[in-house]
């Protein structure tokens, strides 16, 4: 026979979905910050070939 699950509690649901948000966070940091590094010509791990005119 099914049984319907127990409610989430509100504070646990809102301490779940910031710690996913969090992690979104993190990865736009990351790739804004290889963005930045390639612009500018500091990045050591990111190799782009260059074109001259």
């Amino acid at each position: 026979m099914a049984v319907p699950k127990k409610r989430i509690s509100t504070s646990k649901k809102r301490i779940r979905k910031n710690i996913w948000k969090r992690g979104g966070y993190w990865t736009v940091l990351k790739a804004f910050s290889l963005g930045t590094s390639i612009f500018t010509g500091n990045s050591k791990s990111f190799f782009v070939q260059q074109t001259t005119k």
